[in-house]
């Protein structure tokens, strides 16, 4: 009997832009995949298959980390560098809205400087230099972040064929 391996897709969807929720979509119609999105009832959405969670800052997360299945090749959308950690210490995939591929060899470094940034923001004004907020999102941005998750659904549908 040959079972087909579906690959889950779970998508923090509270910072998630709308056109990388649609890009996740399409491809994983294209792979078999199945796309879930979570987001507290401050970012109420309406998307097929999504789960609502409180407004606690971190019950996003902590559903999508506790829906994390071993026997299930997965991928997690989030800008959130500490859900990341999270999900690669799990064996899931991991990358960002942008197109970054989160993984052994940067989820440190990219940890490192969260808790710097959030050192900074927590100073003085008169002592810290004018922080900038993100860039808008660009076609760019989406045209990476299509590559990656390409990238990323290839391996995994690979490895379980």
């Amino acid at each position: 009997m040959n079972l087909k391996i579906i690959v889950a897709i779970w998508i923090d969807a509270d910072a998630t832009p709308r056109s990388a929720i649609a890009i996740a979509r399409e491809l994983a119609a294209s792979y078999g995949a199945m796309v879930t999105t979570v987001s507290s009832i401050n970012h109420l959405r309406d998307e097929p298959n999504h789960i609502t969670v409180d407004a606690d800052p971190q019950a996003a997360d902590m559903t999508i980390v506790n829906h994390i299945n071993p026997n299930v090749p997965t991928v997690v959308v989030t800008q959130d560098y500490g859900l990341a950690a999270l999900v690669l210490a799990r064996g899931a995939a991991a990358l960002s809205p942008n197109g970054l591929i989160f993984d052994a060899e940067n989820i440190d470094r990219l940890l490192a400087n969260r808790a710097i940034s959030a050192r900074m923001r927590r100073m003085p004004r008169s002592m810290r230099s004018k922080l900038r907020g993100p860039k808008a999102r660009s076609a760019e941005d989406d045209a990476r972040f299509r590559e990656s998750l390409t990238h990323i659904l290839k391996k995994l549908t690979d490895r379980h064929t």
